[in-house]
């Protein structure tokens, strides 16, 4: 039927009745498709020509199971009924019957003690302990089906043989707007309304200014990006500079030497570092820092002993993907070195590279987060006081520091910090005081400290965005 039809015969009823109590009896009595029915009420509810109220009936129905019973009888009935009086082996009853309806039904069946199991030789021999038995679950099942009253609720739920089904309908009044034919307002003004004169008889539908309008198919930014932009907005509030970090190839000399990190140090294994087949070395190096650093390192200086070891160059030659943004620290600090010392806070952000195995904490490129501060008189007190300033504007509170080792750092510590979603604390970064063996080469004041920290830029995104695989952060989702 035509839903004008149905609006009219709602509409019109309404006219000479107060109210339609039942949508459902209405339907049947006009002999409209209830479903349809529910629509124009809605609509007509919508526009203020009637007032709907929802009426709401529980109703136990049966599945397809259930059905399947009511129209034969019970699956331990079957069994029972297809035992015969002086007995039967398992496997001649199981021969006789479905699978599914045997297995559900002899369980019941030696439950309510119809059927005795015993053994004649080694083969199980089911035998009648009645003479006969009532069909109550089959009962129970027409009873629902017929909309009447069940009494083992409970037990039928309980073997998905019912399952429970709402309906919905309304009761409907008059409305506000009520007239016995729904009207269509104007949309629009139209040349057509102004030249007939006759707009001001006309009825135009309401105009709703708070609505939002359809959404624009924009892009939008990366949750790293984010994060990043935050972070990189926290630095320059707190006065840093940011460091160029364009290069993603390093030389060894600057990515570990310089950070007096020894040559043999399984770090720079290529288990853990991608090292570059062309261009495999570097041809440009500072000489006279390398010799330095190369001293430092054989034999020691300025109170430190070294490691004791014989350099090579031409492991400090060799090209890498940077594992660390501190490779661009180090050159920021030996450039400040080569003129009048003047104090400075520095930060980068930008992406490193590990050789290391993907999972769900892991991936083989991340971010890098890097602060650091150079000046004299730092001391260690300084360092925990930044670190509390730059993790609370980031929203980390509650904060410990725990010992720990670093070759450039001395002391060094790693940041932890407590999370209620998690109820634990959680390591957020890592920190410390530079070493003096890697200042001193640079030239740098003997006085001059620097404090610096650093952490990943994705596990603060993946705790603000509760995502616990970085492989999500990244991938197509």
């Amino acid at each position: 039927m035509a839903q004008s039809s149905v609006e009219d015969a709602v509409l019109s009823y309404l006219q000479t009745h107060e109210e339609i109590p039942n949508s459902e009896e209405f339907a049947v009595s006009e002999q409209l498709d209830h479903t349809e029915l529910l629509n124009v009420i809605k609509s007509l509810n919508g526009f203020g020509y009637v007032e709907a109220k929802d009426i709401k009936k529980e109703t136990w129905v049966l599945t397809d199971e259930g059905s399947k019973y009511a129209n034969s009888s019970s699956p331990e009935v079957q069994v029972f009924e297809a035992v015969p009086l002086e007995g039967i082996r398992q496997d001649q009853l199981e021969a006789k019957m479905d699978k599914q309806v045997f297995s559900i039904g002899k369980n019941f069946a030696l439950k309510n003690k119809w059927l005795s199991l015993s053994k004649e030789g080694n083969v199980p021999f089911y035998r009648r302990m009645v003479e006969q038995v009532q069909d109550i679950i089959k009962e129970q099942l027409l009873a629902a089906k017929n909309g009447k009253d069940i009494q083992n609720v409970d037990a039928l739920k309980k073997r998905t043989l019912i399952k429970r089904q709402t309906w919905k309908g309304f009761s409907v009044r008059k409305g506000p707007n009520y007239a016995p034919q729904r009207s269509k307002p104007a949309t629009d003004l139209t040349r057509d309304l102004l030249q007939k004169g006759n707009w001001d008889n006309v009825e135009f539908k309401d105009y709703n200014f708070s609505a939002l309008g359809q959404p624009l198919e924009c892009g939008h930014l990366h949750p790293l990006l984010k994060v990043r932009a935050q972070i990189c907005k926290i630095f320059l509030e707190m006065g840093y500079e940011e460091m160029p970090t364009n290069n993603f190839v390093e030389s060894s000399f600057w990515n570990f030497d310089t950070l007096f990190q020894p040559q043999q140090h399984p770090a720079r294994d290529s288990h853990d570092t991608f090292f570059l087949k062309v261009p495999a070395t570097t041809q440009r190096l500072p000489e006279d820092y390398l010799e330095r650093v190369k001293t430092m390192h054989e034999v020691g200086g300025h109170e430190s002993i070294g490691y004791g070891y014989d350099w090579k160059r031409d492991e400090a030659e060799k090209n890498l993907l940077r594992t660390h943004t501190t490779a661009v620290s180090t050159r920021m600090l030996h450039a400040l070195a080569q003129g009048e010392f003047t104090p400075k806070k520095y930060f980068s952000i930008d992406r490193v590279f590990r050789n290391e195995a993907v999972d769900r904490t892991h991936l083989a490129e991340f971010h890098q987060i890097e602060g650091l501060i150079c000046d004299r008189g730092l001391t260690l007190g300084d360092l925990m006081g930044v670190l509390n300033e730059f993790f609370q504007r980031l929203g980390m509170k509650k904060l410990r520091f725990k010992p720990a080792y670093n070759p450039y750092t001395e002391p060094s510590m790693e940041i932890f910090s407590y999370f209620d979603m998690f109820n634990k604390w959680v390591e957020v970064g890592n920190s410390g005081m530079i070493r003096p063996e890697v200042l001193l080469p640079m030239g740098l004041p003997k006085d001059v400290s620097v404090i610096a920290w650093g952490l990943s830029l994705e596990r603060p995104t993946m705790i603000l965005y509760g995502i616990d695989n970085i492989r999500d952060l990244f991938g197509h989702k």
